[in-house]
């Protein structure tokens, strides 16, 4: 028996006496359809076993259906046969193991524990990638390619796009390669670098997408309320912020409520953090602080800031929550348990952990 696996692949192989077929052709959703040969028949299981000819005839019958792509009504009229003849002999093959069907899911997706934990926290879509990355940076990346690849299938033309900013949310708009016509809405003021922020992010995106964007030019914190109140009635921001109410899904990031984990904390002054500490914040998403159990934490940052709402996030159909890591399972549990997020794309040792934590 020979085998050859290729992920995003299926090969499909019919028992023959004499020829090894190695046919591939692309598989739908990324499973493989593994049809593996064998260099005899096998132990037939109908009352009446295929002759020599019969056999030769529903091996290339099966070729021609399940490789080939032909219809049966193609394949009967090639034959000179009826229909319902091909429709026979096709189920003589299944049933006779002369072509075995396996279904296996590539490798970079834990399906199990995808399924455990979208049921343990009812989310409506849970992707678990199997990373082997040794370094944050490519655990971002692996991510971001997953949730790329999430964007891509559940966006319509119908959809408005929310999205906050983000490091891995960043490798998510680089990896994107294609994206339905839909309008995309920025959900939080500007932070970080220059060429890597949530505006960059957003034309990222609409340069994919073909769709209107809506960005925000303006920080995410400011030194005052007042200075928030003006920049939300500026023309071109509420251009973006009128859009909130019309979202039907958003892709956000979580940090961790530390220096390196969220964009947030280190645009925050000393007395903020005191404050913040304060509260005991565990979790940080659109610039909204939560406690460990996903209580919003009502502070006067709050008031200071150009970004979306509690309220206003939990209105959204379907918020996709992109974080992984160890480090970040608290925070991640807290944005899922506090509401925020219904949709999640995370790595093993993250879900794991998020298990466990579920069962306290």
């Amino acid at each position: 028996m020979a085998e050859v696996f290729q992920p995003g692949y299926e090969r499909m192989s019919v028992f023959d006496p004499t020829v090894r077929p190695d046919v591939n052709t692309p598989a739908h959703m990324g499973a493989i359809a593994l049809l593996s040969e064998c260099a005899r028949h096998t132990v037939p299981t109908r009352k009446d076993p295929m002759g020599p000819a019969e056999l030769i005839q529903a091996v290339t019958i099966a070729r021609q259906y399940f490789l080939a792509g032909k219809t049966k009504t193609e394949i009967a009229t090639e034959f000179g046969l009826s229909r319902y003849k091909v429709a026979r002999l096709l189920d003589a093959c299944l049933a006779e193991g002369i072509v075995r069907i396996e279904i296996s899911v590539p490798s970079a997706v834990d399906s199990e524990l995808s399924e455990r934990l979208r049921r343990t926290f009812r989310l409506n879509h849970a992707v678990v990638v199997t990373s082997t990355a040794s370094d944050v940076v490519s655990l971002r990346r692996d991510l971001g390619e997953a949730a790329a690849a999430l964007l891509t299938e559940i966006i319509t033309d119908d959809d408005v796009l929310g999205v906050s900013w983000g490091r891995t949310l960043d490798a998510m708009a680089r990896s994107l390669k294609t994206l339905a016509p839909c309008k995309i809405v920025q959900m939080t003021g500007v932070t970080g670098p220059v060429e890597a922020n949530s505006v960059d992010l957003i034309r990222r995106l609409a340069a994919v997408s073909h769709g209107s964007a809506y960005p925000i030019y303006a920080p995410l914190i400011v030194s005052d309320a007042a200075t928030a109140r003006a920049l939300h009635h500026q023309p071109g921001i509420t251009a973006a912020t009128s859009q909130f109410g019309s979202i039907t899904k958003a892709a956000v990031a979580i940090g961790s409520w530390d220096p390196d984990g969220s964009q947030l904390y280190p645009a925050l002054q000393p007395d903020d953090l005191a404050v913040v500490a304060d509260a005991n914040a565990q979790a940080e998403v659109c610039s909204i602080l939560l406690t460990g159990d996903g209580v919003p934490i009502d502070t006067e940052i709050n008031e200071r800031t150009v970004a979306i709402t509690a309220e206003q996030l939990r209105r959204i159909p379907e918020v996709v929550a992109v974080a992984g890591g160890e480090p970040k399972a608290r925070a991640i549990y807290s944005v899922i348990r506090g509401g925020l997020a219904n949709s999640l794309v995370t790595d093993e040792n993250a879900a794991l952990r998020l298990l466990e934590l579920a069962t306290r």
